[in-house]
């Protein structure tokens, strides 16, 4: 498998990569890098054809730079300087990837990047979107604050509820789309916030694609 990492560093994947992995970044310098090592680490060695997109919502610090001195080929970054929110930044990462299927996990790697074999396996199965889950049965939350369980239950009853979403956990930074349906909602889409989210599941409902929440 190092072979294969080695192999990612510094030739080209081709030009239609079967995933892009889209990370949003907001003052990440500290743990940025292996965040990217243990992704790219992880996909070498199940020999996928991948890519990796940084977009970095304008950060203060020097995430742009400690990841372009990766130096590594196949790893884009994305920097346009300005801070305009997480969505606007996965957006931006979305438009960038050539994958035919795209992920975009959250740069602390709160959802490991080996669920993604599983997301992949509900696409294959015919599923337009499969995202992570933190309130699905079989879920398990670890050290997560008590005022941000609250928080996030009370999140979940207003997207149930006001958005008419039969999706337990909407929030969760691990989503994987087949390039149609990310072409579809990220063009759609309009939320530059973290609420950005919710509206892709609402326009998949809308769109009549299907979600499995895993």
């Amino acid at each position: 498998s190092y072979d294969r990492f080695e192999q990612w560093t510094k030739i080209p994947a081709s030009l239609d990569p079967e995933l892009s992995v889209v990370i949003p970044a907001y003052n990440e310098a500290a743990r940025i890098i292996p965040t990217i090592v243990s992704i790219a680490a992880m996909l070498s060695a199940r020999t996928l054809d991948f890519e990796i997109i940084l977009s970095d919502d304008g950060s203060s610090d020097d995430t742009a730079r400690v990841v372009r001195n990766l130096g590594l080929r196949n790893l884009i970054v994305l920097a346009p300087g300005v801070n305009r929110g997480k969505g606007a930044a996965v957006r931006a990462g979305v438009r960038a990837a050539n994958g035919r299927r795209i992920l975009f996990s959250d740069a602390d790697m709160s959802t490991p990047i080996r669920e993604v074999g599983e997301l992949m396996h509900r696409l294959d199965g015919g599923a337009d979107v499969a995202i992570g889950s933190r309130a699905a049965d079989g879920a398990v939350e670890q050290s997560k604050p008590l005022f941000r369980r609250i928080f996030s239950w009370g999140w979940r009853r207003i997207t149930r509820v006001g958005l008419g979403l039969d999706i337990a956990d909407t929030q969760c930074g691990f989503k994987l789309f087949t390039r149609e349906a990310a072409d579809a909602l990220f063009s759609a889409g309009r939320i530059d916030g973290f609420s950005f989210d919710a509206e892709l599941l609402f326009l998949s409902a809308r769109f009549g694609f299907d979600v499995a929440e895993v």
